[in-house]
């Protein structure tokens, strides 16, 4: 289906001075990407479930996503082809394709998407965050919790050392702080400290045993450890508590991808990008790339057929696909 928008001369000649002026439609992609940014940016992930974050960030995107298909479009017409209403107003048919499911439409906002996964560093601040509360996530402590804001901060402008102070303070006055802990790990694992950051996770998860951040995060910790089966483990562990959970899949085929098992590790990239896909989220673009290099690994390997076997088993088709 797609949707008439009409625009007054006046509005639509100065898009197009605009347009002319940048002489590329990727000035007003880049423009309209930074705006996105800003809105995910805004985006309040206290208490909200990875699918709920995912979905207000694809608000987000399909917000530009139709700005720029309409602004690209005004850009290639021509002012002259206007029509008079009888009262010497003059307007402009713009027709833009707002068919989610039109490959246009898909296309232009897999572009926007890829774009801001690569350059807008507090998306994947947003689509990372857990931040849903247990008994003991947060500290009643009103000094506790302003030195833990002041490590998030620092934390999220890769100032890791420094936030490692804020949050060993917080810690320091509240020691069941589990949102602390979680945040001392990450911060520790991003210095490559992999065993301290174990350890703080270990102690999450002393406090609260389902937490979703440090089962997640100790996985990843020994995976970096290369210690392999304890990550699978803790994948797996995180399994039981959300067996839709996207990023079970794709942790545990970067896992066997890195054990070079990578039939197993196409199986399970292709049950996250499912999900991904499903639940509207940007990593999606992330488990494509794995798919891509585990395709490159096992052509290598004379296995091209077996690739196809089991993207096919996933209900996923590529545009080589020969089948």
């Amino acid at each position: 289906m797609k949707k008439q928008m009409i625009l007054t001369l006046a509005v639509f000649a100065s898009l197009h001075i605009m347009g002319q002026k940048s002489g590329k439609a990727d000035r007003l992609f880049k423009e309209l990407a930074e705006n996105g940014c800003k809105s995910i940016d805004s985006i309040d992930t206290r208490n909200k479930s990875k699918e709920e974050i995912a979905k207000e960030i694809s608000k987000c995107i399909d917000t530009q996503v139709e700005a720029y298909q309409m602004g690209a479009k005004l850009m290639n017409i021509d002012l002259s082809n206007t029509i008079a209403d009888g009262k010497g107003k003059k307007t402009v048919n713009v027709l833009v394709n707002n068919d989610k499911d039109s490959k246009e439409y898909k296309e232009c906002y897999r572009q926007m998407e890829q774009y801001l996964m690569d350059n807008c560093k507090v998306l994947k601040v947003k689509l990372s965050s857990m931040e849903q509360e247990s008994g003991k996530s947060v500290s009643t402590n009103p000094e506790a919790r302003e030195w833990y804001s002041k490590g998030v901060k620092e934390s999220n402008s890769e100032n890791y050392k420094k936030a490692i102070t804020y949050f060993e303070k917080a810690l320091a006055i509240d020691s069941v702080f589990a949102f602390a802990w979680d945040n001392l790990g990450i911060c520790n694992r991003k210095l490559n400290n992999f065993d301290r950051a174990i350890y703080c996770y270990k102690r999450s998860l002393e406090l609260d045993p389902n937490g979703l951040m440090p089962l997640q995060n100790i996985a990843v910790a020994y995976r970096y450890k290369q210690e392999y089966t304890q990550a699978i483990d803790a994948y797996q562990k995180l399994a039981t508590l959300n067996p839709k959970d996207p990023e079970v899949f794709y942790g545990i085929g970067q896992t066997y991808s890195v054990m070079k098992e990578y039939e197993k590790g196409l199986d399970n990239i292709c049950k996250a990008y499912s999900l991904y896909t499903q639940q509207q989220s940007p990593y999606r673009s992330d488990a494509e790339k794995m798919i891509v290099a585990l395709y490159t690994e096992m052509k290598k390997q004379n296995k091209e057929e077996k690739f196809y076997e089991i993207m096919k088993a996933n209900n996923i088709s590529v545009g080589t696909d020969k089948q």
